[in-house]
């Protein structure tokens, strides 16, 4: 005998907010990594810390950021680092670097790798 203010079943609202909540991306866990790292596809962090390089999506957000972990340190806004402007020179530079173990001498004759 269920008592008469308690509902039988789940109402319309729970169930879609039920849905909402398991559907929608909220940038947590693996699928959430892309979002996180403000990658080239549209990440949502804008902007990383000079000081930690913690990224936050806006100014706002650094500012709370910076009072709350560097709060002996001045905030100067032009010292933030924008990922978005960032271009993809940088991955090349890193790949045009020596790898070990693949050292290639040049002399007259040719090329040797050791």
């Amino acid at each position: 005998m269920t008592g008469k203010a308690k509902p039988k079943k789940h109402t319309a609202k729970e169930i879609a907010m039920k849905v909402d909540a398991a559907t929608t991306n909220r940038g947590g866990g693996k699928a959430g990594v892309e979002d996180r790292k403000a990658a080239d596809k549209g990440g949502h962090a804008k902007l990383a810390c000079p000081v930690c390089r913690v990224t936050a999506p806006d100014i706002k957000s650094m500012v709370i950021h910076h009072e709350a972990r560097h709060p002996k340190l001045p905030f100067e806004e032009d010292k933030l680092i924008n990922l978005h402007a960032q271009t993809s020179a940088e991955p090349v530079a890193e790949a045009s670097k020596p790898k070990p173990g693949n050292t290639k001498l040049s002399y007259e004759g040719g090329e040797i790798f050791l």
